[in-house]
């Protein structure tokens, strides 16, 4: 659906946009200009594209970073490959934040990675409780398992066919926000309106723009 939505803003500048999708009834392949029907990592498939393209994009982040990576070699890319790469696996995400919290002030929430049993033995009782999440490819509360117990990490982890996990200590929230930023090629950026989310069952419900808490936050401190 962002796709789409994507799609529809690009046209309404006067753009024409092509669209590579697996799916030939997904939502942006509706509302392209051309779709071309196939997997995101055939060759030929992604040479067609960029032979259309003057730049490409992706609308999320399992899309192989490979793929962009070719991409690039041929039309313009954004964002990178090297970017995406880190947002789609999570030890690279949070090793990520870590090495930018001198500069940011921001830490992620206290984690640890799980691909053994010993690592759960090794577990430390103030990780728990907390959320067990897959390294690849979990989303909209997918690949996520609340856990107490090393025991419920270790059944967890089972369930999950053993692949590689991050088990991340549960916070106590008051709301979530997300803070977007974005960079030009020209270098220069922009800062976004705090948004403030709400999730139903593991998956976003609303996106409030500016966040009400948020709002009266700042108001506060102004």
């Amino acid at each position: 659906q962002l796709g789409r939505t994507l799609a529809h803003t690009a046209q309404a500048l006067g753009f024409k946009v092509a669209v590579l999708e697996p799916s030939s009834d997904c939502p942006a392949g509706q509302a392209a200009d051309s779709i071309i029907v196939s997997g995101y990592d055939d060759q030929a498939a992604l040479a067609q594209l960029a032979a259309q393209c003057a730049a490409v994009t992706t609308e999320f982040e399992n899309v192989p970073a490979d793929s962009l990576a070719l991409l690039a070699q041929q039309t313009f890319v954004a964002p990178a490959a090297q970017c995406v790469s880190v947002a789609q696996d999570r030890i690279a995400e949070k090793k990520f934040f870590v090495d930018c919290a001198p500069l940011s002030g921001v830490m992620p929430a206290p984690h640890k990675t799980i691909a053994s049993q010993a690592d759960i033995d090794a577990i430390s009782d103030d990780l728990l409780p907390g959320i067990l999440k897959t390294v690849r490819m979990g989303y909209d509360g997918k690949g996520q398992v609340r856990v107490k117990t090393r025991d419920d990490v270790a059944a967890a982890f089972a369930a999950m066919k053993g692949v590689t996990c991050l088990l991340e200590k549960m916070l106590p929230l008051a709301y979530e926000v997300s803070v977007l930023t974005a960079r030009g090629a020209d270098g220069e950026s922009v800062v976004y309106p705090i948004a403030e989310n709400v999730h139903r069952d593991g998956i976003l419900f609303t996106t409030t723009v500016p966040g009400p808490n948020v709002s009266d936050e700042c108001a506060l401190r102004a």
